[in-house]
Order: C-alpha cells, then structure tokens, then sequence
C-alpha cells in the first residue's frame, strides 16, 4: 500500500484574517521578518485601514515631551493607579487583560512614541484631557491629559504600516486579498492550519459604504498561524443588544452606528468554533454624544462630539445629569445612568461662545486641518467662531436647535421629543440657578468648579474650554440645544490571549496556530481594559496586539 501523499507546503508563513491597523501591523511586522503573508479581509481594498482610518487618531502616551512641554507630571505609576482604578478587574478572566495592562502601561510610558516617530508619526503639540473621570483620585479617569492626537488622524497613523504592507506586495512576500470573506477556521490534529470562505463580488464602493455580500466562488490558504484581527460587533446592533449587560440599564432601542456595517462580530464567532475561549463579551464602550450624520456614509452613521465640560447635560424628561456626570469626563457612567431612565437620548444646552470653543467631532473626516496638517486652517480653531464641520453640524444636523431666546429653544427641544416628555420648566430653572452661580468665584454647582479647575490647564484654556458665563447672556448667544443619542463604538471583551497575541482555549493553553488582535482581543488578553477605557488605547491597543503577534509569528517560523 503506498504511503500517503504529504500534505503540501504551505505558500504563506501567516495569514492574517482582517486589513484594519492591528493587522496591518502584524503583517508589516511579518515583513520586516522576511515572511510570507496573506492579508484577507471581506471588504474592498478602498477600506484598507478599517476603522483606524476613519479615527481622530489619539493615543495614550504617559510622561511623553508633549505632555512635559505643558507642565502636565505624568508617570507610569500613575498611569498605572488610574488604569486600575477604571479597569475594575473583579473577575478570575481578568487575569491576562491585568497582564496585558502591566504590559501595554510599560510599552505607552517607554518604547511606543519613539518606535512611532522613527516611522514618521508625529502628534499635535496639545495634549487633550479625554475621561477626566468620577471624582475621586483612585477611582476611574485620567488624572492628568494623555490624549496625544495623531499630526494627521487616523490616516497618518496607518499610513506607515500599509506603506510596509504594500512594500512587502511589491517584493513579494505579501499577497493582498480583498474580498474574501472567511467562513472557516481550517483546524487538522488540534492545530488552525488555514482558512475558508467565499470570494465575493467586487464592489466599487467608497470607504466604509456598506458592500454586496454576492459569493463569486470560494477559496482555501493554509499556513501554519492565522491571526484574526477582524473587529467587533459595534455595526451589528443586534449583537450589541445581545450583549448588553443588565448593570447598564435596558438596551436601547434605537442606537447610532459610530462604525461601518462591516463591523459585523463574524470573526469572533468563527474563532469560538475552532476552540477559542472568548471571554467579558458584557463589556462594552458605547457614546452618549452621538449625532446623526447629515452627510452619511454607512448605514445609521452617527458622529460623536467631543465636549468641552461648559454645556449643560439633560436627560430625555429634562432633569439636569448629576455630577459627576459632566461632559467629557464619565463615558461608560453617563451611558449607565441614561440607559437607566429608559430613554434613548439627551441633551446638551449651551451657547455659540461654547461650541465655538468647545465642541470637536471625532474621525479624520471632521477634522481636515489636522486630518490634512493644514496650518492655516488649524488657526481657525483658536479664532472666533466654531470650526467649518462643526457649524455644518449647527446648520445642517437634524438634531442641532438654534435660537436666540430661551422660549424659542425649548419649543424647538419639544418638537424633537415625544409628547409631554420634557420637563421645559426645569430645564429653564435649572439654567436660571446655574447661571446666579456665575456672579461670583465661589460656587456649589460642582460642574462650575469643575470647568473654572480645567482651565489651569494651559490646553485647555487655549483650546478647549470657554470662559465661564451666563448661558443665558444674550452676548453668548446664540442658544443652542442638541439632542443626543447612544452610539455604538467598541467591544472591550474578545478571543482571550497571551501575552504572544496567541489565542487560548476553553482549558487556557494556546490553540496550536492561531493568534488574535486588536479588537477582536478585547486589544489584548480579552480585556485588557476591564470595564472602562481610558481613551486613546483602542489604536494603542491594536498597535501593541498587532505587533506582538507579528514579532512572535516571526521567531516561531524561525525555529
């Protein structure tokens, strides 16, 4: 009887399951090692970047230059207090994403911002103050600004990883395969050892429009590691609500998409099946500051504003946020206590002297001046009046109310609510007392306090925040409401992982050959950020996942 034939050499040393950051990285990491990687993903070569490029790009850097030019002491041990104090680790899961933490702290305090720069990424000289937190020093928040903005957003911080990868197809080691949709992990003895799936039809799409799902034919690559690096669920709401933990109140039954449809969960289910452990699946980031998009590019597309903490916050029946519920400083708290009245929206009540020095939209596409390292448009931003997409927003948005007399802007706030919902009459006492606080220094609104302590702050009060006034002075004016909803963002849980991006069973030993980054790892161990987010560790995240993966495929293929 003749032997049997030997399973055949595989062409690649990796294929990596998704063309967003994280996996872009692991690749270029490959190709620095000389490997051979295929890089698959569903969408079309126009969507290379993922959901990176759409991002403001911010990243959380500890004790950096930029931070020391403005007088802010940062340290790893703070750093290290503050991600702990968010994290809330309480459960036996939580023991890689600690040590993913530990490891991610290390990396955000040393070799991050020099290993960034020497691939020519340079951040803005103001360091944003993102999640300032509950209120006390060891609870949730940052304790000093650490959001370093990416000179050029989320496109200039892809942009050296996809010059390697393209690089890498020029000289052979890569092969780009766009539009193959993976349906299956190839799993032979216990070990992944390839893919399956279907190839789909082209689709001449623009970035992040929602694409066919038409199979032309199916396809089958093998190698030895396979990285998945496909994403969350926040374009699926129907997996978000599946989700939703009982501790954030009731699912909201209208949300937000604040990422593209392709964002679908699918390649965490897939990974499930070939014997990966997925783990805090409970945990989730979603926005409260979500407006719809005039101009929308997916499906429900929302954009979120990134608040300055001088507006007023109401919820749906117009009682005011309690603090430390202020803008810009409880994400996953606000989100909490709104779910919890069982309203799907809220409001902000503020001035044109606050938005125009407040109010900032997130993604590249919101922010050309910094998106496009436009100098002279930068200078708007430090000037009078609100920023051009801002004032598209007010002009444009269905949920932007402008007025020039108080009267006039609770009957706008009545027509976008449902009937008989909103308190307009506490709306207008609670501005009214808010605005006798102003007379003087010394006041109990805490949220008054809280913006008068923000502008010792040198970025801050150059950018960021206005000076303290009567929201009811006729010279700020005009008025402005805008009505808020929930918008879905990131998953915090995923494909529990080592500190090698290798993935783990169900008995916490590594599945033979397959690894997990990004999100689709809750950006390390399944969690590496427990309940909270400090922002700007979603890119760092992928970076860190991404690279470690690679780095690690690299020296196994060497053995």
């Amino acid at each position: 009887m003749a032997a049997p034939s030997p399973a055949p050499h595989p062409e690649f040393d990796a294929i990596v399951v998704g063309h967003g950051l994280s996996g872009l990285v692991a690749a270029a990491e490959l190709v620095d090692a000389g490997k051979r990687v295929a890089v698959i993903d569903q969408e079309s070569d126009a969507n290379l970047g993922g959901q990176a490029w759409w991002s403001f790009g911010g990243l959380f850097n500890v004790d950096s230059p930029e931070q020391r030019r403005l007088g802010v002491h940062d340290s790893l041990e703070l750093a290290r207090e503050d991600w702990l104090g968010s994290a809330g680790f309480d459960r036996d899961e939580d023991e890689w994403g600690r040590r993913w933490a530990e490891a991610y702290l290390q990396f955000a305090a040393g070799e991050q911002r020099a290993w960034l720069h020497e691939k020519g990424v340079r951040f803005f000289p103001i360091v944003g103050w993102a999640e300032r937190g509950g209120g006390m020093a060891i609870a949730h928040g940052n304790s000093v600004p650490r959001f370093h903005i990416t000179w050029g957003t989320g496109p200039a911080l892809v942009a050296p990883f996809e010059a390697k990868v393209r690089a890498g197809e020029a000289a052979g080691l890569v092969a780009l395969r766009p539009r193959h949709r993976v349906d299956e992990l190839i799993v032979e003895d216990g070990a992944v050892v390839g893919v399956r799936g279907a190839v789909l039809a082209p689709d001449d799409g623009s970035r992040g429009e929602a694409s066919n799902r038409d199979a032309t034919g199916e396809f089958e690559l093998r190698a030895p590691a396979v990285v998945v690096a496909s994403g969350g669920i926040g374009g699926n709401h129907e997996l978000v609500r599946a989700a939703w933990p009982e501790r954030l109140g009731a699912p909201p039954a209208t949300m937000l998409s604040g990422v593209p449809e392709y964002v679908d969960g699918r390649g965490l289910g897939i990974a499930e099946a070939s014997g990966a452990r997925l783990v805090n699946g409970d945990r989730m980031w979603h926005y409260t500051e979500g407006i719809e998009n005039f101009d929308p590019v997916w499906p429900m597309h929302g954009i979120r504003i990134l608040p300055g903490p001088s507006s007023m916050w109401f919820d749906a029946t117009g009682r005011r946020l309690p603090p430390p519920l202020f803008p810009g400083f409880d994400t996953l708290g606000t989100l909490e206590h709104l779910a919890r009245t069982g309203h799907d929206h809220s409001w902000f009540v503020l001035t044109q002297r606050i938005i125009e020095k407040e109010f900032a939209l997130s993604g590249s596409e919101q922010n050309p001046d910094l998106t496009n390292k436009d100098i002279m448009l930068l200078a708007q931003r430090v000037r009078a009046g609100a920023t051009a997409p801002v004032e598209a927003f007010k002009q444009q948005g269905a949920d932007f109310i402008v007025a020039d007399t108080l009267p006039e802007l609770l009957d706008g706030m009545r027509r976008l609510s449902p009937d008989g919902l909103l308190d307009t009459a506490n709306v207008e006492r609670e501005l009214v007392a808010r605005d006798r606080e102003v007379a003087h220094e010394y006041s109990k609104d805490l949220q008054l306090t809280a913006l008068r302590g923000a502008r010792n702050y040198v970025g801050d009060k150059l950018l960021r925040v206005a000076p303290p006034h009567r929201i009811l002075d006729p010279k700020a004016g005009p008025l402005i409401a805008v009505k808020l909803h929930i918008l879905t963002r990131k998953s915090l849980g995923g494909i529990q992982t080592d500190l090698s991006s290798r993935a783990l069973g169900a008995d916490g030993t590594p599945v033979p050959g397959l690894y997990a980054v990004g999100e689709a790892a809750g950006f390390g161990g399944g969690g590496v950020h427990g309940y909270r987010s400090l922002e700007g560790t979603f890119l760092g995240g992928c970076l860190f996942t991404g690279r470690a993966a690679g780095r690690a495929i690299a020296g196994l293929a060497t053995q």
